[in-house]
């Protein structure tokens, strides 16, 4: 008799390793490794994908629970199942460790959530649809699909999903500087990364992107970039050519590190700003429009201030303009006199030069210094206005200053003019005077 019970169980196990526990009839798709990337990863729809066993009893528990959720969903969410006793590839791709496992599959196919909640249809259901909600509203506000280090994709997520067909297109050749992550979906420091990938990813917006590239997805890139583990991380300068000129990046993992570590590398590839001289509006324009803030002096006269002496305070300004060149601003310089409008609207000039004032042309507002027209007076300034400190006015007039078109600055000292460079017919004199000069 025990002999024939332990057939018995044979069997019922061996005829579970081959049939489904669900039926076409039950609305639920059976999953196999050769249809899975065609029916979930390639489908836009969400999917809710249960990894069972045949021999386990909370998956047999589970099977009228499941039905239930399948026929409620039709048509909104499509239900899936693995049975994973039958071939564990897809239970080893997705870090299955035990039965059952319930993945939803939203916005990144090749990262999908798991279900921690009960194992009931209308707590799975609620799962899923708030999935369908999200990737939604992630459609409609036109938030990234793309996920990194194995997480679920966020609407606003701003890390660039890489595959081996755009990979080469935006990382190679760009002039921008990238961080990429080799991540695969279940690795648990994937999982633990993915949340402080996303903020650094928000905060390094603009300076520096943030990718991911699903490993086990794509094993010929991750194997041209020599991963052998994950996450790894690799860092490509602005220009990198080949996965030869990739360097492995050497910071921590949280998104403080992150942001740290890229930005250092960001101001090491920004070049110095151009101090401009205002000699036009185009030249005014092309040097701050655009710019958050735009800082412009007034030096003294070229008469008042020889070439060495005018040439010092400019180099004072570059050497600023290079410290503080991650901050994208304009620079841009005036000599004394030449553009009254500009230091009337700014309230510089008045009261001697050098002045300097940093202004906003987006918001018209200015800050003048107040204090030293030297290295640490400057910086002093700069950087509290780079906190958000100082006080600030309107530009006289709420718009643009006109700006006169002069000769630019040759280089040299200023000159005298000779009598044969005064041409007494344009002054104003009274012809008793013009007589006797």
């Amino acid at each position: 008799m025990r002999q024939l019970s332990s057939l018995l169980l044979l069997a019922f196990i061996a005829s579970g390793s081959v049939n489904a526990f669900y039926s076409p009839s039950d609305g639920v798709v059976e999953l196999t490794p050769s249809n899975f990337d065609r029916e979930v990863v390639q489908d836009d729809a969400v999917w809710i994908v249960e990894f069972y066993a045949p021999w386990c009893g909370h998956c047999q528990s589970l099977v009228p629970e499941y039905k239930k959720l399948a026929k409620a969903l039709k048509g909104v969410v499509k239900v899936g199942s693995v049975n994973a006793d039958s071939d564990s590839t897809l239970s080893g791709q997705f870090g299955v460790r035990g039965f059952p496992t319930i993945k939803i599959f939203g916005s990144n196919k090749r990262s999908p959530t798991d279900f921690n909640g009960q194992r009931t249809a209308k707590a799975i259901a609620e799962a899923a649809l708030a999935e369908v909600k999200k990737k939604v509203q992630a459609a409609l506000g036109g938030g990234s699909s793309g996920g990194g280090g194995g997480s679920s994709s966020s609407s606003d997520d701003d890390v660039i999903e890489l595959t081996e067909d755009n990979f080469d297109k935006l990382v190679l050749n760009s002039d921008d500087i990238w961080l990429v992550e080799f991540f695969a979906p279940w690795c648990g420091h994937c999982k633990n990364l993915a949340p402080e990938w996303a903020k650094a990813a928000k905060e390094l917006k603009g300076k520096v992107k943030l990718g991911a590239l699903d490993a086990t997805a794509h094993q010929s890139k991750a194997a041209e970039y020599n991963v052998r583990g994950y996450p790894t991380i690799k860092f490509f300068a602005a220009g990198s050519k080949s996965a030869s000129d990739a360097q492995e990046y050497q910071g921590g993992r949280t998104a403080s590190d992150i942001v740290s570590w890229a930005s250092d590398k960001h101001t090491e590839n920004v070049p110095a700003p151009e101090l401009v001289e205002i000699t036009s509006e185009s030249t005014l324009d092309s040097t701050c429009e655009g710019k958050p803030l735009c800082i412009i002096s007034i030096l003294p006269h070229i008469l008042d201030c020889d070439a060495k002496c005018r040439n010092k305070f400019l180099a004072t300004l570059r050497t600023l303009g290079d410290k503080y060149k991650q901050k994208l601003w304009g620079w841009a310089w005036a000599e004394g006199g030449q553009q009254p409008a500009l230091e009337e609207s700014l309230e510089v000039g008045g009261f001697g030069y050098p002045a300097l004032a940093v202004v906003n042309f987006k918001k018209m507002k200015f800050s003048v210094l107040k204090g030293s027209f030297s290295k640490d007076g400057i910086n002093e300034f700069l950087r509290d206005i780079s906190y958000g400190r100082g006080h600030t006015a309107p530009v006289r007039g709420a718009k643009k200053p006109t700006i006169a078109s002069v000769d630019p600055w040759d280089g040299k000292d200023g000159q005298l003019p000779t009598e044969e460079d005064i041409d007494l017919s344009d002054i104003d004199l009274d012809d008793d005077v013009k007589d006797e000069l």
